[in-house]
């Protein structure tokens, strides 16, 4: 496929050193070379996708035409600023300008751009949208001439509010266009391709282009015990000593904990004369010292260096050669934990090394569960999406009417209706939706044109209006006169509290609410720093596949003598009970005061149980670590007759939570301005699984045990 390249790209090629195209690349050169498809490229990190669109981008387009020819789509600005000098160097025999467009690029260049609209742009959704809503003419000017757009990281848009934006923002960019525009998404770790396809759409001219080439994986899981708030000494030392001479990520799931074993490893490292380069990389970092330890990681040669992150580096920033990676704890899925692991072994053909540590035995026994279904099966969880994202439908809704200035309804419910992102909501929803929006003054109709109302007003000239997804309230911190970084506000943000950030234990001395500042000082009282983190739905197939390895005697991965033995723990627990059909059989754990039932399924159904035990009044305790539920000892059959009688009201009983509990609708930002039935749709769509619940309690039989 190399022949079909053009001679400057094909000298840039030689150039590089390359003994041949990837499969990946000369697959892709093939596809966009000579066919009109959209794609979607699927391989492993660090496979060359970026080169696998651009190469045969940048050998097609005629970048002497006016306008912006090729739109480069990134889900983090960090990945975009990363990414745009790997763009630049394959442009540089093309003398084609390459562009970055975001909140922290440079307004020269921009302002460069829009007076001669040419070459490679580099942007966020939030950006795009921006534009359209505000500068409308400017966008035109820019995007009617789009030959292609990539999608980089395509999967940490799929199933997302976000991606749903992204979605609409595609279709309402190709009415811009006269000629065809065709999409390519990058991505390692898909777990839908139909859902891929129909973002690029239209999905009967999407290919899916895979490399399944599979690159080694080396796995060691060790055990901690974890008794108080902070992580284990043993822990600590085991993982210097992991870590001390190597180049590592450190993966834990908080940003508290990256920067507890950020400062823990540097205050060891520095008792017994190791390398200082141990950092913390979160969203709450200083945007100019991730930055350096983003350059440092990778221009970085001589010295071995340590990074406690979160998904802030689980994406493809480059950071260079990593030797192993590190997980602290389990997961939420299995697309993440491989991100991850992809992270290491990125040259040539070395092998991805990953040490995982469990402070938990229900998390060892996860971890476990999510690494044997990917070996086994290779199982990456399916994209859960909603069908009526009618919130997403709200927010474009009012974009749109912005962004023309006025429109009649008809035409408005007529854009909507076609936007492919909304493809399942009905012309008469739209319609109800749009008359909520006037009746509450988000939208005005005067003379029969629709126009941005007074309370439309307050929500569209916000910046925070261009995203769709929800945003902590940050408070910037400061010592002195040197910014910190910045930290979600919480109510451990307390004067004289202590703090980790930025890899240091700092104390607040003083809380401006109104000007969103924290002042602090280095900490000098050893008292106990605070910081905390959230988590995310479980998929069922791992807890099944958790369940299976307790019950069952399976191939178990690498364990250290510790972790076989928090497992062997584990296993005994449930060696009494008869568990032989996985998806039916559940273990019930009966002693004199209290009952224990292993529902070993997903968090959305174990979510949905919960709320029909609360409304059949039954009290109960979820342990969704466990997966567990605990009861007062009685009749446990009762109970699942009770749960599902309690559907029956469910209509009436979810339509008042969501009207009294404001945090029933917290997923959503723009979802507490739908009518109600709307919202109440949605959030039995997003957060919950009666129907799958439901399915479970009617199926599921009960393995008992006394003790």
């Amino acid at each position: 496929m190399y022949e079909l390249l053009s001679e400057p790209i094909r000298r840039y090629v030689r150039e590089q050193g390359w003994e041949g195209l990837r499969p990946i690349q000369s697959a892709s050169i093939q596809k966009v070379l000579q066919s009109e498809d959209n794609l979607i490229l699927a391989s492993r990190t660090a496979s060359g996708k970026t080169e696998a669109a651009f190469l045969p981008i940048l050998s097609s387009v005629n970048f002497d035409e006016q306008g912006v020819q090729v739109l480069y789509i990134s889900p983090l600005i960090a990945l975009i600023n990363d990414q745009f000098f790997r763009v630049e160097e394959l442009c540089k025999y093309l003398d084609v300008p390459v562009t970055r467009w975001h909140g922290e690029a440079n307004r020269t260049l921009k302002e460069k751009l829009v007076n001669d609209p040419r070459g490679i742009v580099l942007i966020t959704p939030e950006s795009i949208e921006a534009m359209l809503v505000n500068s409308a003419y400017k966008a035109k000017v820019l995007f009617s001439n789009l030959k292609f757009i990539v999608i980089d990281e395509i999967h940490a848009f799929l199933g997302t509010d976000r991606g749903k934006q992204l979605q609409s923002l595609l279709f309402r960019i190709r009415e811009l266009n006269a000629g065809n525009v065709r999409v390519i998404g990058l991505s390692a770790t898909i777990g839908s391709y139909n859902q891929a396809k129909e973002m690029a759409g239209p999905e009967n001219t999407t290919k899916i282009l895979r490399d399944t080439t599979s690159k080694v994986i080396e796995t060691e899981f060790r055990y901690f015990k974890q008794e108080g708030a902070e992580l284990p000494l043993a822990l600590i030392k085991d993982l210097y000593l992991n870590v001390c001479n190597n180049k590592v990520l450190i993966f834990p799931n908080a940003r508290g904990l990256a920067e507890e074993v950020a400062v823990k490893l540097h205050k060891l490292s520095q008792k017994v004369g190791g390398h200082p380069y141990y950092f913390s990389h979160h969203s709450s970092i200083h945007k100019e010292l991730r930055e350096y330890i983003e350059e440092f990681a990778r221009n970085n040669v001589r010295f071995p260096f340590t990074i406690a992150c979160t998904s802030t580096l689980e994406l493809g920033i480059d950071i260079g050669s990593v030797d192993k990676v590190v997980q602290i704890d389990a997961t939420h899925s299995i697309a993440s934990l491989i991100q991850r692991i992809g992270r290491s072994g990125r040259r040539g053909n070395e092998t991805s090394k990953l040490s995982l540590y469990a402070t938990d035995p229900w998390s060892l026994l996860q971890s476990v569960a999510c690494m044997t279904l990917f070996e086994g099966e290779g199982f990456v969880e399916p994209i859960e999406y909603t069908e009526k994202p009618y919130d997403i439908l709200l927010h474009q809704a009012l974009a749109l009417v912005r962004q023309l200035s006025e429109c009649t309804q008809e035409e408005l419910v007529h854009r909507l209706s076609i936007n492919t992102a909304f493809k399942y909501i009905t012309v008469d929803e739209i319609r109800e939706i749009l008359r909520h929006l006037i009746q509450t003054d988000l939208l005005e109709c005067i003379g029969g044109k629709l126009i941005i109302g007074v309370e439309g007003e307050k929500i569209v000239n916000t910046k925070d209006f261009y995203s769709v997804f929800q945003t902590d309230t940050l408070l910037k911190v400061r010592c002195q006169d040197k910014p910190i970084g910045e930290v979600p506000f919480s109510s451990q943000i307390i004067v004289d509290n202590n703090m980790l950030l930025a890899a240091r234990i700092w104390k607040i001395v003083d809380v401006d609410l109104p000007a969103k500042r924290i002042t602090v000082v280095p900490a000098m009282d050893g008292k106990k720093p605070l910081f905390s983190g959230s988590g995310a739905d479980i998929h069922p197939k791992i807890r099944e596949q958790m369940l299976r390895l307790l019950v069952r005697e399976e191939k178990m991965p690498n364990l250290s003598e510790d972790a076989k033995e928090a497992i062997r723990q584990l296993k005994l627990d449930f060696e009494l009970y008869t568990i032989e059909n996985l998806e039916t059989d559940r273990p019930l754990k009966v002693q004199i005061k209290d009952m224990f039932w292993y529902s070993f399924h997903g968090t959305k159904v174990n979510r949905s149980l919960a709320f029909l035990f609360n409304a059949a009044n039954i009290k109960y305790n979820l342990r969704e670590d466990e997966s567990m539920f605990e009861f007062k000892a009685g009749d446990f059959e009762l109970i699942i007759q009770k749960a599902m009688k309690a559907y029956d009201e469910l209509a009436s009983v979810l339509e008042s939570a969501v009207q009294h509990d404001p945090l029933m609708l917290a997923f959503s930002k723009f979802g507490s301005y739908l009518p109600l039935k709307y919202k109440v749709h949605l959030v039995r769509d997003k957060r919950f699984n009666f129907e799958a619940a439901m399915d479970f309690l009617s199926a599921v039989h009960i393995s008992q045990t006394h003790s």
